[in-house]
């Protein structure tokens, strides 16, 4: 049985953004150097992204495809069974938010956030999710490094964030998204290809 669009939104849009099939696990530990209380990242105001994602909450246990393109203007989500059979599109700017299935399906929002809301139970707000794709924290946060000064975790409240990298480059972006919950919600992302907007052509993974 195929699961549900308001199960899909909720598994994508936890990301954040962790491996659906095929992606290895993150360690349970780690070195981590001192914490911080400042982020070591700039803020991505635009990107495109492609992975897949798994989620655990309760009962619940999904994966997927997801392909994110955010910008100034808003965002917009695809979101694939895992065999890329497109399901579900998430799309929201200023004027409001609205989700799309594949089977004609609609449903509307005054924002992306007050959308999520309404099929999640307390979800992050979108901007948050942006900052830990990248790395940032929110304020009130802190943020433990790796050598090259790379987050290896960001811990928020009670949510906490780990990350891992496929290459050493000091400036690389997150391959591996690992968010977790005191609670038992656990979501898995694995990024496959990042472009960075700034970028003139683009920060390919």
């Amino acid at each position: 049985m195929s699961p549900s669009p308001a199960a899909l939104l909720s598994t994508v849009l936890l990301v954040g953004v962790l491996a659906a099939g095929g992606c290895a696990p993150l360690p349970a530990a780690r070195p981590e150097a001192p914490i911080p209380v400042t982020s070591p990242r700039e803020r991505l105001d635009a990107f495109a992204l492609s992975g897949r994602f798994s989620l655990t909450a309760g009962n619940r246990n999904q994966s997927g495809r997801i392909d994110w393109q955010h910008d100034e203007s808003g965002d917009t989500l695809l979101i694939s069974s895992p065999f890329g059979q497109a399901v579900a599109e998430i799309s929201g700017d200023a004027s409001g938010a609205r989700l799309a299935t594949s089977d004609g399906r609609t449903e509307t929002a005054a924002s992306t956030d007050e959308l999520l809301q309404s099929v999640l139970d307390s979800p992050p707000p979108l901007d948050q999710l942006i900052d830990w794709l990248g790395g940032r924290a929110a304020p009130g946060s802190t943020i433990a490094v790796d050598g090259h000064g790379r987050p290896l975790r960001v811990a928020h409240q009670d949510w906490r964030v780990d990350y891992e990298y496929d290459s050493e480059d000091p400036g690389a972006l997150p391959a591996r998204v690992f968010v977790e919950r005191e609670g038992g919600f656990t979501l898995r992302l694995r990024i496959d290809e990042w472009q960075k907007a700034s970028s003139r052509e683009g920060d390919r993974r």
